[in-house]
């Protein structure tokens, strides 16, 4: 394996250090190794310096070069690289590297997009059999092997009763809320909203067309949204009719999420994952926080990626504790002048007449959990909330300094769900919808032929 990292900062793989966006990790790396990744604690996230390092520059025109990453350190939503460039390996042209392009799983989209990826191909070897280096002094040490997951320490519970005793056991603070989210295969599934959902090469499937999603369903389907006062109000019927958006669903009630977590998938491990918050950072439908990230959808792809958030590095940068009203003011003004900023407060004030174009740059970055309206019997029977990501948000599988995440692994699931019933959680409350009913109570009250003994064959 090795790291590929692109930036479109000219001269950056001079100064031995370079910050990324925590989002900006693991794009265009498969599945695989995105999970494994994703799934372990940060302090393995050393691992990718055993990796040789391909340092590369947005575009086509820059030399690339070859090196190794010597420490990592997280710092809030970045990672902070210090590197090291082989001083034996000059300056390769890129134009010598695109021709086997394919083989070191570079692809021509990402090399537009600031980013760092993890491949699965052995890049010393591949550009030693291309004559662009000369490996015969040199020791290739690869680590070939895939992370494990890390589910140590998780709990697993196997009966409903086991669940409940868990949920009625956790202490909940006063100023604490929790909210549960299930999933069918604890290996599967992420927390990420669908928009954010890639294939097994790691390519973004409808991240790039946001813009065209939400409007498109609008224009095919009008009247179901004239009731709908805000985006965020789209986007949660928008949801509920299974498009992709920036929501993640959760709920408030455990059983409905132990539900989720075994309603698929039966033979497959499943998992509940916990989350708690402090009650005054949870937003509702009417929240101006929540309509700055809600109205991203709105942007098309490139206005998205014209918006400056002024990112200064990590050894100059001033925190806001130490700045002045004055600088904080200036700053705001600044980025709200930004023409994207400009069109994204336009598409609040549509819903929010008196909104002032003072938009926090760090607010369109957060994952907030948002109470929207219960616009639908299904969020009502789900007791359903959401997390709303914003603009290359990225919830940490081991959860944040804001999201305390634990989970809870799911075996069992049959009888589980047998126990579920007794307490009216199944497909017909779930899902309250006539037909979903009606198929509950077909297959409840189905004929099932009883077994017949050897007597009842006997010939008189």
């Amino acid at each position: 394996m090795y790291n590929l990292l692109v930036t479109s900062m000219e001269g950056a793989w001079e100064n031995g250090f370079y910050e990324y966006d925590r989002s900006r990790f693991l794009e265009y790396t498969n599945e695989k190794i995105a999970s494994s990744f994703n799934s372990l604690p940060p302090e393995h996230l050393a691992t990718t310096t055993k990796y040789p390092c391909l340092f590369a520059y947005e575009g086509h025109e820059l030399d690339v070069r070859i090196g190794q990453i010597t420490s990592i350190k997280e710092r809030g939503r970045k990672l902070l690289i210090e590197f090291a460039l082989d001083a034996n390996i000059p300056p390769i042209p890129f134009s010598s590297i695109k021709p086997i392009a394919t083989l070191l799983d570079i692809r021509d989209w990402e090399m537009n997009r600031t980013h760092w990826a993890i491949k699965d191909e052995n890049l010393l070897e591949r550009l030693s059999a291309a004559s662009l280096i000369n490996l015969t002094n040199q020791e290739i040490t690869i680590e070939q092997e895939n992370l494990p997951l890390n589910h140590e320490n998780e709990l697993q519970i196997s009966t409903l009763q086991e669940f409940v005793g868990k949920i009625l056991s956790v202490e909940k603070e006063n100023d604490l809320e929790v909210f549960y989210r299930g999933h069918s295969d604890k290996t599967r599934y992420k927390l990420e909203p669908s928009l954010f959902r890639k294939d097994k090469d790691g390519n973004y499937l409808y991240l790039d067309n946001e813009h065209l999603l939400y409007r498109e369903l609008i224009v095919s389907n009008s009247a179901d949204f004239s009731s709908d006062n805000y985006t965020l109000d789209r986007l949660v019927r928008m949801q509920h009719y299974s498009l992709p958006t920036r929501l993640l669903d959760i709920t408030s009630n455990p059983l409905i999420a132990l539900y989720f977590a075994c309603k698929a998938n039966s033979d497959t491990e499943g998992e509940i994952i916990t989350f708690s918050l402090q009650r005054e950072s949870i937003k509702y439908f009417d929240s101006d926080v929540a309509s700055c990230i809600a109205n991203l959808a709105r942007l098309p792809k490139n206005e998205k990626q014209r918006i400056d958030f002024f990112d200064e590095p990590s050894e100059i940068k001033v925190t806001e504790e130490k700045k002045t009203k004055a600088q904080r003011d200036e700053e705001i003004a600044a980025f709200n002048q930004q023409e994207p900023v400009r069109r994204l407060t336009h598409f609040i004030r549509e819903e929010k007449s008196f909104f002032e174009p003072k938009i926090i740059k760090s607010d369109l970055r957060r994952v907030v959990c948002v109470k929207s309206k219960k616009s639908n019997d299904r969020i009502s029977s789900q007791s359903g909330a959401f997390l709303l990501f914003g603009l290359d948000a990225v919830l940490d599988e081991l959860g944040t300094t804001d999201i305390k995440v634990e989970r809870i692994s799911i075996t069992n699931k049959s009888k589980i769900l047998k126990e579920l019933d007794l307490l009216n959680i199944n497909e017909s409350t779930v899902f309250p919808y006539i037909e979903n009913s009606a198929k509950y109570v077909a297959n409840k009250y189905v004929f099932n032929k009883p077994i017949q003994s050897v007597a009842n064959h006997e010939v008189d």
